[in-house]
């Protein structure tokens, strides 16, 4: 198998990021953006997904979170993009539904290349420490934009905290998934030969 690992940079007025995805990972997981919130979840990506994991991001949090979890999301999606290469021999789709306490969260991705995003629900609480609720659901976006996904998320519950972390947890494990090596498969799965 060839090494499904990509390092891919953003520098902007806005943001600097350098982000290392490893597709066939341990979980392991080196992550800095400022925002203590977004680093749990993206330790918990990683954890769950079993990519290994760098991000460093130096961002304008002195306005918001906002262009923090936009760039990271669209350096990561853009680096998952790179990593698998032309697809071949990857499962491509999968499924999850993710509990955590009152919250649950399922999650449908199609590895297509071809980028779609759909999301149903709403996070009860505004914030989550330094993390706007709804930068999760912008973050699933940005990052089926970049990573050429199809993907749909719907969240239920009634504690923001838990919401966003099934979100999360639900994404790493439909990601793994679907990324995985099919042994029996060659070539890319799609009757057009390509992705």
């Amino acid at each position: 198998m060839t090494d499904r690992t990509a390092t891919v940079t953003r520098d902007t007025s806005e943001t600097t990021i350098e982000c290392t995805v490893g597709i066939d990972g341990d979980g392991v997981a080196d992550v800095e953006t400022g925002i203590g919130f977004l680093d749990h979840m993206l330790t918990s990506l990683a954890k769950h997904g079993l990519f290994d994991l760098e991000v460093n991001c130096d961002g304008d949090l002195e306005i918001d979170d906002h262009h923090t979890v936009e760039d990271v999301a669209i350096v990561l999606g853009t680096a998952i993009d790179e990593a698998l290469g032309d697809r071949s021999g990857i499962v491509r789709y999968a499924d999850r539904r993710v509990p955590l306490d009152e919250a649950v969260v399922d999650a449908v991705v199609d590895v297509s290349g071809r980028p779609r995003f759909y999301f149903d629900g709403r996070f009860s609480q505004d914030a989550i420490g330094e993390f706007t609720s709804d930068m999760a659901r912008h973050f699933g976006e940005s990052l089926a934009m970049n990573a050429g996904l199809t993907l749909h998320l719907a969240v239920d519950g009634e504690n923001a905290h838990h919401e966003v972390e099934a979100l999360f947890k639900a994404l790493a494990r439909t990601l793994d998934d679907a990324t995985r090596i099919d042994e029996r498969r060659e070539g890319t799965p799609s009757t057009k030969g390509t992705l």
